[in-house]
């Protein structure tokens, strides 16, 4: 094994190694510990040390993370983990002893695709976590684009536009951020289970399946998140978007998001090529190893 990655959501902490090639070895994943920021530190030093154990002291680890890292301060902004406010680098270096590299979980998801993947040869790729949260980042010619302040293409706290609410009746739901509105609560997996359970299908996203009415749950779901696909392609335009997070393997996803953005668009705009991301669930996590690599390699920090 020649590196190691960490990915963090809002329900998991995942440590993975990765051989020569980049392929995949052995992996342990723990809850993430959502109480406080002590408890989510000592879970995340215990995957350190698994790691470590597996690879040695010297492993080069990445961290791949929901939320964002300010580059300058090193502040912690993440509204669905206990950390808000928290300065990672230091409790990085109490945790390992050193500086590791972390990079939001959707750069990590882009850098990942675009180095082998699904959104590689095409300059500029997307991906997009469609998971817990939501959130894209941006990688341009395999490397991940500069983002002033640390954020990394953060479409789910952009604001829903009103009318897409207005066609479905839908109102201003809570985000996590502590702000109303944001595409993330009606897009991201929670959102999914809210308008489920709006409909008459409680049970969340897995409820959906065989479930009388799901179909038009699933539009209207559709329909909102290519509203966000559409705020990507009118200041972004991507060639490729690359689809990741546990909603990216429903059935049939793709072709439905293709067939609800084809009327958002205004005419005469390309739609992006949609793609699940080759990687699967590992695409996350080994994007945050390659970084580490790569850092490793080069004796300097990358962009992220």
């Amino acid at each position: 094994m020649i590196c190691g990655g960490l990915d963090i959501g809002g329900t998991k902490i995942e440590a993975r190694l990765f051989g020569p090639g980049m392929e995949p070895g052995g992996s342990r994943r723990v809850e993430t510990p959502r109480s406080d920021a002590e408890a989510f530190f000592a879970a995340l030093a215990a995957q350190v040390a698994w790691l470590r154990g597996q690879g040695g002291t010297g492993l080069p680890i990445g961290i791949a993370m929901s939320g964002v890292v300010q580059p300058d301060s090193g502040l912690v902004h993440a509204a669905n983990l206990p950390i808000g406010g928290e300065h990672m680098a230091s409790r990085l270096r109490e945790i390992a002893g050193r500086a590791l590299p972390v990079m939001n979980d959707a750069m990590a998801l882009a850098f990942s695709e675009a180095n082998g993947g699904a959104g590689s040869a095409t300059g500029a790729s997307v991906g997009l976590v469609l998971g817990t949260g939501l959130a894209a980042g941006l990688c341009l010619d395999g490397r991940p684009a500069p983002r002033h302040g640390g954020i990394a293409v953060e479409l789910g706290h952009c604001g829903m536009p009103a009318r897409a609410l207005a066609r479905h009746g839908l109102g201003l739901w809570p985000c996590g951020c502590g702000r109303q509105g944001c595409i993330e609560s009606y897009v991201a997996g929670p959102g999914l289970a809210r308008l489920a359970d709006g409909m008459g299908i409680p049970g969340g996203a897995r409820a959906l399946a065989d479930a009388p009415g799901a179909e038009a749950v699933l539009d209207i779901w559709a329909d909102l998140a290519a509203e966000a696909l559409e705020v990507l392609q009118m200041t972004l335009a991507p060639p490729v978007v690359v689809l990741g997070g546990g909603l990216s393997r429903m059935p049939g996803v793709v072709a439905r998001l293709e067939r609800a953005l084809a009327p958002r668009l205004m005419a005469g705009v390309p739609p992006p090529a949609l793609r699940l991301a080759r990687f699967g669930d590992a695409s996350g996590v080994r994007g945050a190893a390659l970084l580490a690599l790569r850092e490793a390699e080069e004796g300097a920090a990358w962009t992220r």
